[in-house]
């Protein structure tokens, strides 16, 4: 088996489906490029007995047709196309009966969503497979995949018909970490620093696709330039692509998504509501959970849980790259980020877009803090004075306020920041009224300089490498 990178408790719940003595139906799903298909290949390599795709833009019969290639291979003989889906889940059936082999056997249906045309009753087919097929045998895992977050989740996960509690196992699978980004790309022989790698994940983010591109012998700014600004570049049209795709009437999802780029530090429900100009109500709250669901935005909860002031912020990485540097720059063929990454624009960038990342890294945080195993609820909080994007609030009376700072060398506590961070913590404790300790922690790239303001405030001290672990 070719080696897999990370997925550790992803690879775990394939291993529990085959090891079960029932049949399983597992879906998998999660953004568009993110590896979706070469886990389910590579782990089930030795397993699988079948596996079709869906066909993007494609009619009931370029479905049924595909459909019926990829069963003629496993049958090693022409079969006639299927009229019906009902039909072609027959056909599969009867070539399950035929293999001999006891061991359990594996099905793989790859971007479901597009299998589903209109009027084809492809869903009410595949439920009656499974109810009255798959589950009167105790060999068999049927894995459904799909990008389209708006189908997988409203039509399977949320099915309220024949699939309905059916589903024995739910697999989101998101980007690679850090540390699984740095593990792949060593895996290819690149092999950057951190601070190299901090760059090039908060451009990319971890998606395997992209990072499978990367050349060997190239710098970040120029792998960056040929996957992002030269002619042709394979991430110049992604953006549209990737939302198109993945979303059902993607028009406001995608006005969300520019919405909330306008904004590094996120807004409330209200504020997205006024600057978007949509509609209050189900269809936006179920636009907000398709793109939490599919890693493009992230809800953070104000502390102490008042949900009036929750904040919606934009984390996915290639699409805030994507609409501050390449939006502007797409008729651009000489590629220009090595000029770029220079400027006080690409720092006043780098600096939210290493803030949004460390808002994701919650365990890592914790982990360098040694709290793993303390109770915690992470949250925002602001006021009209000021703002804290992160807080740790800790069941051993402990409240840690993180202070992020990404800078190209060690970061100094200066008056002025000094006399700001107190204000910040001031503010906090006449709001929250807390009797816990309140500690700052500084997160930066390469530690903090030691003077008399961070003496005074810091009690925790993290650097870029605590992230990459």
């Amino acid at each position: 088996m070719q080696k897999i990178i990370g997925r550790t408790a992803e690879i775990k719940q394939l291993k529990n489906a085959l090891d079960n003595n029932q049949s399983e139906l597992l879906v998998v799903f999660g953004r568009r490029r993110v590896g979706k298909t070469y886990l389910i290949r590579q782990y089930y390599k030795e397993e699988l007995i079948f596996e079709t795709s869906g066909l993007y833009g494609g009619n009931m019969a370029d479905q049924l047709h595909q459909f019926n290639i990829e069963l003629s291979k496993r049958k090693r003989r022409e079969n006639p196309v299927p009229k019906t889906w009902m039909d072609a889940f027959t056909e599969l059936g009867n070539y399950i009966n035929s293999l001999r082999t006891k061991k359990k056997k594996v099905i793989f249906i790859d971007e479901f969503p597009w299998m589903a045309t209109a009027k084809s009753k492809f869903i009410m087919a595949f439920e009656n497979f499974w109810n009255n097929y798959c589950t009167r045998r105790t060999d068999l895992v049927v894995v459904l995949c799909g990008s389209a977050a708006s189908f997988m989740i409203q039509k399977i996960i949320r099915n309220k018909g024949g699939l309905h509690n059916r589903i024995s196992r739910k697999i989101r699978l998101l980007p690679f970490s850090p540390k699984e980004t740095a593990d792949f790309l060593k895996n290819k022989g690149i092999d950057y620093t951190a601070y190299d790698l901090l760059q090039l994940y908060m451009t990319l983010g971890g998606i395997p696709h992209y990072l499978d591109k990367l050349e060997k012998g190239q710098s970040i700014a120029q792998n960056i330039d040929m996957l992002c600004f030269k002619k042709d570049a394979l991430l110049k049209q992604e953006f549209n692509e990737l939302f198109t795709s993945l979303f059902d009437n993607s028009e406001r999802h995608l006005k969300i998504v520019r919405t909330l780029a306008q904004s590094n530090k996120g807004m409330s429900r209200s504020e997205l509501m006024k600057k978007s100009m949509l509609p209050s109500g189900g269809d936006l709250s179920l636009k907000l959970s398709e793109l939490s669901e599919s890693g493009f935005i992230t809800e953070y909860q104000f502390f102490g849980n008042r949900k009036h002031l929750t904040l919606y912020r934009l984390t996915d990485e290639y699409s805030k790259f994507y609409l501050k540097f390449m939006d502007k720059n797409l008729n651009n063929d000489d590629g220009n980020w090595v000029s770029l990454s220079q400027s006080h624009q690409f720092q006043s960038w780098a600096g939210f877009a290493f803030e949004s990342l460390c808002l994701k890294l919650i365990q890592q945080i914790k982990k360098a803090l040694k709290i793993e195993a303390v109770y915690t609820v992470s949250s925002c909080w602001y006021n009209d004075e000021a703002q804290i994007d992160l807080l740790i609030d800790r069941a051993d009376n402990i409240i840690n306020v993180c202070e992020i700072k990404f800078s190209k060398g060690t970061y100094t506590i200066d008056k002025k920041q000094y006399m700001n961070i107190k204000n910040k913590i001031v503010q906090l404790q006449t709001d929250i009224g807390s009797r816990k300790n309140i500690f700052l922690t500084m997160i930066s790239t390469h530690g903090i300089s030691q003077n008399k303001y961070s003496n005074e405030l810091v009690q925790n001290s993290l650097t870029m490498n605590d992230l990459f672990k």
